[in-house]
Formats: C-alpha cells, sequence, structure tokens
C-alpha cells in the first residue's frame, strides 16, 4: 500500500538536507516532491531558481547532491506568491496555477494537498506554512520503506505541525486564505501580509 508522507521545513537548507537524504537511502527520486516558498519572505534558494530557469533538474537546488526531481519550475501559487516546485506535486501545481488563470481552481493548494491523500487541517496548515516562507517535503512510500522515510523527513528539523498550528491560532487564524496576499519580509525580518500577491 501507498501511503504519501509529508513535512514542512522552516527553511530550505533544511528541505535540501532531506532531498539529500532521501536520494542518499535509495528512494526513488519519483517518489519526491518539494515545494519551497520562493517570495520575498522565504530564505534564498538561489540554486533552485536557477536550476527551474535552466531546465537543470533538481540537483541544482540541493547543491547536486539529490539527483533529478521531475518538473522543477517556478509557480505563482494563489494565496502563496512565488514557489519553485519539483516531482510529482509539480505537475499538480501546474494545473492549479493553469485552473486559477481560467478561474477553475477548485479547491486551490489545500485542495491539490488533500487529493494527494494530505488531511484537510494539515493541508491548511501545510499551505500557511509555505506561505510564511517554509518548504513542504512530500514522499510517496510503500509500506516496506515508510519507517525509513520517516526517520528521514523527521531528523531535519521538521516543524511540529500542531504546535505550528496552535501558533497560527493564537495570531487569530483560522484557515489558509488563497484570496489573500502573499507574505513578505519587513527591514527587521518579521512577517508583514503584503496587500496583493
Amino acid at each position: 500500500m501507498t501511503t504519501n508522507l509529508s513535512r514542512l521545513y522552516d527553511t530550505n537548507a533544511e528541505a535540501q538536507r532531506v532531498l539529500s537524504a532521501l536520494h542518499s537511502a535509495g528512494i526513488p527520486e519519483d517518489d519526491i516532491s518539494l515545494i519551497a516558498n520562493h517570495g520575498e519572505g522565504a530564505e534564498s534558494m538561489p540554486d533552485a531558481a536557477d536550476g527551474a530557469k535552466n531546465g537543470a533538474g533538481m540537483g541544482a537546488a540541493v547543491g547536486g547532491g539529490a539527483g533529478l526531481l521531475a518538473g522543477l519550475g517556478m509557480l505563482a501559487i494563489p494565496g502563496v506568491g512565488p514557489v519553485v516546485a519539483a516531482g510529482w506535486m509539480a505537475a499538480t501545481l501546474t494545473g492549479l496555477v493553469a485552473g486559477a488563470a481560467t478561474g477553475a481552481a477548485a479547491g486551490g493548494i489545500v485542495g491539490a494537498l488533500t487529493d494527494n491523500g494530505i488531511n484537510e487541517q494539515d493541508a491548511h496548515v501545510y499551505a500557511e506554512g509555505v506561505r510564511r516562507g517554509g518548504s513542504l517535503v512530500l514522499v510517496k512510500t510503500d509500506d516496506v520503506h515508510r519507517a525509513q522515510a520517516e526517520m528521514i523527513l523527521d531528523q531535519h528539523g521538521a516543524v511540529a505541525l500542531s504546535d505550528r498550528r496552535s501558533m497560527y491560532e493564537g495570531e487569530g487564524w483560522k484557515s489558509f486564505d488563497q484570496d489573500a496576499g502573499a507574505y513578505a519580509s519587513n527591514d527587521r525580518g518579521e512577517t508583514r501580509r503584503a496587500t496583493t500577491l
């Protein structure tokens, strides 16, 4: 049976380490996806952007250590802003962006995540986390490799999702809003909501 695992990381560097470790462990590249914020409020991921522009693949995004993930590209996701997306979720997100352009983006990024096996409550937190500068790593795995994949995902600084949900709710957040503007950083390194995408 195939299971989709997912973890949120606060920095692109953490996500890059996870991708490298997954690759080193022999997890097939076709089973790994990345959605990383690449907006003004995110930690810079220049190699990923360069890889997307040049079609060089995910090897560039993780310093050449993790091989190639299919579909690396930069997209503007409604409510999130610019992201670097790779792997099997990249195709889903490309369809999401195309649907948004024609007014048919049913469910947005939350819908794309839930359609891929993530429960809706977690999908809202993941979407908000990416909006605020984080990186989401997703892995399709069978029962034989699940424990190893979970160990790798957890040992590189994965966000405790329930704690993050509580933090957001403490700020008055209720759920991800794809109609809200993307986040950006101000001069003090704090996060503020931008007025436009």
